[in-house]
């Protein structure tokens, strides 16, 4: 019971200690939005203030709250992520791992978080190239907005991440260590989600996931779509060819935009759409395809004769990440 109690403690999800500071970090956004806003339309009395960057709207009441929604939605939904996922994590260490890594040590950690980090970009890279996946991450691009409320947009199906943390305990890293790492590389990826923050020196750039970058991961246009996955690190993406620098200001959202503000429509809605095709499939090939293909996959593509742009198209019909 101690044991039991002693890991509880250990896996408090550090966002949790985080949400003062994300809720004071989106009230000071939305009031820069708005003085910036107010001032250049000012300025630009009698002109055209349409065109210009501060003066697009990046804050809407009704999306904002729908993001703070399903961000809460998510605590709870991560905290039985946990409760599932301890107990395989915890069996897979006592009987599996060949050695244990200490948890006291500066080079352990260091390990971990780079570890972690390249497990978060295979699983989000997932998340985006095989549809069952996509089907719970698209909830977190649904928002046509992008400032530190789209960070809490977050989705209530976690499942994907327990398959791509499961060797670590498996390679001798503590459970509870794990959900105390991917908690901080939450926590950072929180600040990525700004307009406020232009590119950075180009040794950050180089090095780290920034807002530029991550801005490109959100937009849906056709040259930044399925680009920089990401987490804290952004050399995965350059070594593994997922890389895109900000061109121009992105078009937010999905591809087809969701028009709801439905909570359960944002989160389940492309579970139903899976649903209904694999009903209409008269084929397991086809049933296979529209599971674990890439989003937008359909049975005519995959059969015609490819033509330059298909495997792009059809990303685009589907998402817009």
């Amino acid at each position: 019971m101690g044991v039991a109690s002693s890991m509880w403690e250990h896996i408090q999800n550090p966002v949790l200690y985080a949400l003062p500071v994300f809720f004071v970090f989106i009230a000071v956004e939305a009031v820069m939005y708005a003085i910036e806003t107010q001032r250049e339309a000012k300025d630009a009395a009698g002109a055209d203030a349409t065109s210009s960057w501060a003066s697009r709207i990046r804050y809407s009441a009704i999306d904002t709250r729908t993001s703070l929604t399903m961000g809460l939605g998510a605590l709870g939904f991560m905290l039985l992520f946990k409760t599932l996922t301890l107990m395989l994590f915890v069996l897979v260490s006592v009987y599996l791992a060949p050695w244990h890594i200490p948890t006291n040590t500066w080079w352990s950690w260091v390990l971990l978080f780079v570890v972690v980090d390249v497990s978060w970009y295979c699983n989000h890279r997932f998340s985006h190239r095989v549809r069952i996946g996509w089907a719970a991450h698209q909830a977190h691009h649904s928002s046509e907005y992008f400032n530190f409320g789209t960070a809490l947009r977050q989705k209530w199906n976690p499942w994907s991440e327990a398959v791509f943390w499961l060797p670590l305990p498996a390679m001798g890293f503590e459970p509870w260590t794990i959900y105390v790492s991917f908690g901080a590389n939450l926590v950072y990826q929180f600040f990525s989600h700004t307009e406020t923050v232009g590119a950075l020196p180009r040794p950050i750039e180089f090095l780290f996931n920034t807002p530029s970058h991550h801005r490109v991961h959100h937009g849906s246009d056709p040259e930044y779509l399925d680009k920089n996955y990401g987490g804290i690190l952004i050399i995965w993406d350059r070594m593994f060819g997922t890389f895109q620098k900000e061109m121009h200001t992105p078009t937010y959202g999905l591809t087809t935009p969701v028009d709801t503000y439905n909570v359960l429509a944002l989160q389940y809605r492309e579970y139903g759409n899976i649903i209904a095709d694999l009903r209409r499939s008269t084929c397991w090939r086809d049933r296979f395809g529209y599971v674990f293909a890439p989003p937008g996959w359909t049975p005519s593509a995959a059969t015609r004769p490819p033509s330059a742009g298909d495997e792009h198209s059809a990303v685009v019909s589907a998402q817009g990440q």
